[in-house]
């Protein structure tokens, strides 16, 4: 495990006087063992050319780890006896360990538990659609954003995952799916926490996960889901990051946008607005922007009015999410003959959107209910 130590003996004297001499074995922790997939493929090659091997054989690593999706230093093939007992003693391949996993009664839908190296856990999710599997991944334990209708932002903010615990989650989706002869297709960062207030991990476990000696999954089918961090979707289009970007909006003014998200009134609408049409302009890619409906709040057509007014004349597509219940939040979900207003609104402004298909809803896995209590 990740957060396993290696330890030694000390010895101290004490009663010096005496002629007996007590001697007191005492362990003490030192480093801990490198996770493998906390290490991008560079990090990977210089740490084993610091041991003096070649590049050869730090291929065969990052290929057993990525396409054989080994378990255990020992079942990579091919490497010198000496590497593999070397492997073994310094590193570890963080595979988080399942605590529990649950499947919608439609089938279409399945959630893990994952322990974490520190007793800490969180939630991933596997959901099928049409002709795709796709991995829904948590980049933080909770969540500092505090949405008032989120599961997650209602159980606050306890750490940020490392990379290799965000490529953990992956692996182990993509391990499952292997065994049943399928594979992964797509990766949405919509889990627990916030991707940009994340990003240096999240971008590092990407490069991971993309990377075409390994897991190889092609960034357009990768989505990155932010509340609206200014700041890190700025650098998002500094360093043209070729992924997804959905923005979670819920409100068209800052007023009705600060009842539901809270971190709107550190970042205006204008300056998310603004940062959005620069990245979609800059790197010519279409925005998709998250819209939760709640009954009687931000579903009506005066709101769908603000929203095109909003967004107009900016390459975007909304998502639209009907409330999924949560213990902290006691709204209610938009009606089906009020989403379709909504959705006809939105037509007049030449804006294009989608009803988000509602899965996991009997299992506490769709959009907002991600939560984990020990």
């Amino acid at each position: 495990m990740a957060g396993s130590f290696k330890s030694v003996t000390r010895a101290l004297l004490l009663n010096r006087d005496d002629a007996r001499v007590t001697i007191i074995l005492m362990r003490r922790p030192i480093d801990p063992l490198t996770n493998l997939y906390d290490l991008s493929r560079s990090a990977l090659h210089d740490l084993l050319a610091e041991w003096g091997y070649s590049d050869y054989y730090a291929g065969l690593v990052w290929s057993g780890l990525y396409r054989d999706l080994a378990t255990e230093t020992d079942t990579i093939t091919g490497l010198r006896p000496d590497l593999s007992r070397q492997l073994s003693a310094e590193t570890t391949i963080g595979r988080l360990p399942q605590q529990m996993s649950v499947a919608s009664a439609d089938g279409h839908t399945h959630k893990f538990l994952l322990e974490l190296a520190d007793g800490q856990a969180i939630e991933t999710v596997l959901m099928y659609f049409r002709g795709r599997a796709t991995a829904c991944v948590s980049t933080q334990v909770g969540c500092a954003m505090g949405c008032v209708f989120c599961a997650t932002g209602q159980m606050g903010f306890r750490r940020h995952l490392t990379s290799g615990e965000i490529v953990a989650q992956i692996v182990h989706v993509a391990q499952g799916l292997r065994e049943r002869g399928e594979t992964l297709r797509n990766i949405v960062l919509m889990g627990m926490g916030e991707p940009l207030h994340n990003y240096d991990a999240t971008m590092a476990a990407l490069e991971t996960v993309t990377d075409h000696r390994g897991l190889a999954i092609a960034p357009r089918f990768i989505t990155l889901s932010t509340v609206g961090v200014v700041p890190g979707i700025r650098r998002l289009t500094e360093e043209a990051r070729p992924f997804r970007l959905a923005v979670s909006l819920h409100g068209a003014t800052n007023e009705e946008r600060m009842k539901l998200v809270p971190i709107a009134r550190r970042w205006s609408l204008s300056e998310l607005i603004d940062a959005c049409r620069d990245y979609s302009e800059r790197l010519g890619r279409r925005v998709f922007f998250e819209w939760t409906l709640i009954e009687g709040q931000n579903d009506t057509p005066e709101q769908a009015h603000a929203l095109g007014h909003l967004l107009h004349g900016l390459n975007a597509h909304v998502n639209l999410i009907p409330l999924n219940p949560t213990i902290g939040y006691d709204g209610q979900p938009t009606s089906a003959v009020a989403i379709r207003a909504f959705q006809h609104v939105l037509a007049e402004y030449g804006l294009p959107s989608t009803v988000r298909q509602r899965r996991g809803i009997d299992v506490a896995a769709g959009c907002g209910q991600l939560a984990t209590t020990r």
